[in-house]
């Protein structure tokens, strides 16, 4: 690690959970986010401030005008652009020390499966549930873990699942039929800093993932009010029907 490095990261690597040992994990890490809107906007930017060394990002849509209130990572002259385009030109320049990647189209399952062997933790910032229930699959298949983050209206919630740990529930074993209700921010609204507080909580989350430090909420979901800034924790149980992980032995 060179001078630039020390300085740049000077302030984890004091931290003694950190160290010289936890900021060269982050530089030899590979991360997956999925969804460059509002909460994967404060994912990525957190995590280039940190040193991840390589950040895949994943979102096919376009800066729309209705997205500034929320996702940071981009501005009102990047509107028409493509959102993996706008997040990289800007992470880069926060941090022109790690290597992002923009994927711009719909992943299928195949591949979708392979870019999540690659990388060490997947971070679901998605904002419908065919998307998480695919990604949650993929985390399975490949045994990686998944940290996903859900935000709308004034509430928010936090949970990582660990395939690779037996008792970890998988975001499958949350749901009990194929389909279920959705709401979006577009029909519902949303507002801006809770998907601050929801993407700053799975960066934090993924940091102790890379650097194994801490007690992660694998197994665990954290839910947000807003309004009364309450944190409710709640404990997550595996189901063995599930049609994703219970399958998997």
């Amino acid at each position: 690690m060179d001078d630039e490095q020390l300085l740049r990261y000077s302030r984890q690597i004091l931290l003694p959970q950190v160290g010289i040992e936890g900021q060269t994990r982050l530089q030899q890490s590979k991360v997956l986010i999925i969804g460059v809107g509002g909460l994967g906007s404060p994912v990525a930017m957190y995590l280039a401030a940190a040193g991840v060394g390589h950040l895949y990002i994943c979102d096919f849509d376009m800066v729309e005008l209705s997205n500034l209130q929320r996702q940071i990572v981009h501005s009102t002259q990047d509107i028409g652009q493509l959102k993996v385009i706008s997040a990289k030109r800007k992470l880069e320049a926060l941090n022109p020390l790690i290597e992002v990647t923009p994927i711009a189209h719909v992943l299928t399952d195949t591949a979708l499966l392979h870019l999540v062997q690659q990388v060490d933790v997947v971070l679901d910032c998605s904002d419908n549930l065919s998307t998480r229930f695919a990604i949650n699959s993929a985390c399975v298949q490949a045994r990686k873990p998944l940290v996903s983050g859900a935000a709308i209206r004034l509430e928010g919630q936090i949970a990582v699942f660990h395939a690779e740990k037996p008792e970890s529930p998988c975001y499958r074993c949350l749901f009990t039929h194929e389909t279920e209700i959705q709401e979006s921010c577009s029909q519902t609204g949303v507002i801006a800093p809770l998907l601050g507080i929801l993407g700053s909580m799975q960066a934090l989350e993924t940091l102790k993932l890379l650097m194994n430090i801490g007690e992660t909420l694998t197994g665990r979901m954290l839910i947000f009010d807003a309004l009364t800034a309450e944190w409710c924790h709640v404990q997550l149980h595996k189901n063995p029907n599930c049609p994703t992980c219970g399958t998997i032995s």
